[in-house]
């Protein structure tokens, strides 16, 4: 059984009688019978509860075959934004308050077009190459072969989150209230039994269907037939993620996209989550490594005899490096209160293939023992060998510890986020391992105060590079635009969306950086254990700026204030 839920005009209009009838007339009689699509829908129920046929004409009747999948096929031209989808999807999977795996928004047609406006329903896309499970560390997804879904595993995830960050369609969604991250699964358990997934059969217009896709091969590419994906209208201004990093599946059909269309929520000025758990633990590590280091240099030679209390307090190489094991455990003790559930992040070891963020806890477990040893050698009475484990020790200190900054580095770099890219974050993540290194070498050595302080001025540089990114005339910064007339508008990108942030909302936390910083390289000259509490202040929020100020991709949202994570 079909049901049309689309009359035709010729299905709506009286058929005509004998009686003289005007244009007017007929006009009238139409909107008698015009209906919304949700009173079709309602009505269709009304007569013909069941309609289980009908819905089995929304997914496909066979499995894919060999180079096919599943994928979500979205008709623009039906799409409502009506959130019906949205509201099906929460109540069939149970979802928390706040918590949703499918989402609408809104694309605007931009300079080509400035009255079109388009509403665009999404979820998870069941990418080709999903990122989601390349960076996951635990192994907590799967693609399935036969149907091409990407399904999350509840019971393996350890809430880290780093899927979300890796998605650059914003599809995984944390639960507070589980600890883990959860996603659209197309509502696989339905499809297996030939129903129709929530969103689909909620529809009232018939916009969201099920559709077999022929899977792209490196011989073989995909065809240009995703019109928010691979039309030419996906410029760096439109806002929009590039599909080239996961090769989405979902079709959008139906009406033209104009070539300058955008997000209709690009310039909102929203914040990201500042992720204190990892500020805390990159400043900390960062700051703990370079004092060790420090330390090392400056103890070469002094762990092959044990020391007693006064000559202890008199050795400041060997006080550096105790303060930075210390505060370089705390920050490892700090990265376990970013996971949702930490005693399950012992399979870190099943993503060291495919997750920088594996690597980074393998790194820093290998470099762990190395601080505890460096501190412990000098308390330690003469035994074989001492003298050996002391010269490998001081010199592992800082290889090892440099490639266990390299692995945090790459954890952002390999978000493909545009504030997070390797320059950027490298000068940040070694930058503030060097500044703290030669800060805790100018406590032992003041010839090196200067150095120091240059160090932490240098730091700020390309800081200072992103502010001066000229301003987006579609913005707030129409202000300053006329008290600068000179000053051309220029179009958006991210970089000018992060200055924007800094600038803006973030503005305290930028000038409180910049007054901390400048105040700890003045006092490195006077006092460089005054300067080093000021220097990690500074330090924290450079990092709350690196994670709030980032521009995250994703799919189009609505008008209005945005909502941040």
């Amino acid at each position: 059984m079909v049901t049309n839920l689309h009359p035709s005009p010729e299905e709506r209009v009286p058929p005509p009688t004998g009686e003289l009838r005007t244009l007017i007339d007929d006009l009238i009689a139409e909107q008698s019978t015009l209906q919304t699509p949700v009173a079709r829908f309602a009505e269709i129920h009304d007569r013909q509860p069941d309609l289980a046929d009908h819905y089995r004409n929304l997914i496909p009747l066979t499995k894919p075959g060999e180079g096919e999948q599943y994928a979500f096929e979205v008709a623009l031209d039906r799409c409502t934004g009506c959130k019906a989808c949205v509201s099906a999807c929460h109540s069939l999977n149970g979802l928390d308050d706040h918590e949703a795996w499918r989402d609408t928004g809104t694309l605007t047609g931009g300079e080509e077009a400035p009255g079109w406006q388009q509403t665009v329903t999404t979820a998870c896309h069941h990418c080709e190459s999903p990122e989601c499970m390349n960076g996951c560390p635990v192994g907590a997804y799967e693609k399935e072969e036969d149907t091409g879904i990407v399904r999350h595993l509840d019971d393996q995830c350890i809430g880290c989150s780093y899927c979300i960050l890796k998605c650059p369609f914003d599809v995984p969604k944390y639960s507070k209230k589980r600890g883990i991250v959860r996603k659209c699964d197309m509502c696989h358990q339905r499809l297996a039994e030939g129903e129709a997934p929530a969103c689909v059969q909620a529809c009232p217009t018939e916009a969201i269907r099920i559709v077999k896709v022929q899977t792209s091969r490196p011989d073989r590419p995909r065809a240009k037939d995703f019109s928010l994906f691979h039309s030419d209208f996906r410029s760096k201004e439109s806002a929009l993620p590039s599909s080239t990093i996961t090769r989405p599946t979902t079709r959008y059909t139906g009406r033209k996209v104009p070539s300058t269309a955008t997000a209709a929520d690009r310039d909102q000025l929203t914040p990201q989550h500042a992720h204190w758990p990892l500020v805390f633990m990159l400043v900390l590590t960062q700051t703990g490594i370079g004092l060790l280091a420090a330390g090392s240099l400056t103890l070469v030679g002094v762990s092959s005899t044990p020391l007693t209390l006064s000559a202890v307090l008199s050795t400041s190489g060997l006080l550096i490096a105790i303060l930075g094991a210390i505060l370089f455990n705390v920050g490892m003790g700090a990265a376990t209160l970013h996971l949702g559930q930490p005693l399950k992040a012992w399979r870190f070891f099943l993503g060291l293939k495919t997750s920088w963020l594996s690597r980074e806890i393998l790194a820093f477990s290998l470099f762990a023992p190395i601080p505890l040893i460096l501190c412990a050698l000098p308390f330690l009475p003469d035994f074989p060998f001492k003298d050996s484990i002391a010269t490998l020790t001081h010199y592992s200190v800082l290889p090892v510890a440099l490639a266990a900054i390299f692995t945090s580095v790459m954890i952002y770099v390999d978000t493909r986020r545009s504030l997070w890219r390797f320059p950027l974050t490298a000068v940040r993540f070694f930058g503030t391992t060097l500044s703290f290194l030669l800060l805790g070498l100018a406590i032992a050595h003041p010839d090196l105060r200067i150095l120091a302080a240059f160090a932490i001025i240098l730091k700020m540089i390309p800081e200072a590079r992103l502010l001066k990114r000229p301003a987006d005339p579609a913005s707030d910064w129409r202000q300053i635009a006329k008290a600068t007339p000179e000053i051309e508008p220029s179009p958006w990108s991210t970089d000018r969306h992060s200055a924007r942030l800094q600038l803006g909302p973030l503005r305290k936390i930028l000038n409180a950086r910049i007054i901390f910083a400048f105040t700890a390289a003045f006092a490195v000259l006077a006092n460089p254990l005054v300067a080093l509490p000021i220097l990690f202040i500074s330090e924290i929020l450079e990092r709350q700026l690196y994670f709030q100020s980032v521009q995250a991709p994703k799919m189009p949202g609505n008008f209005g204030p945005a909502q941040s994570h």
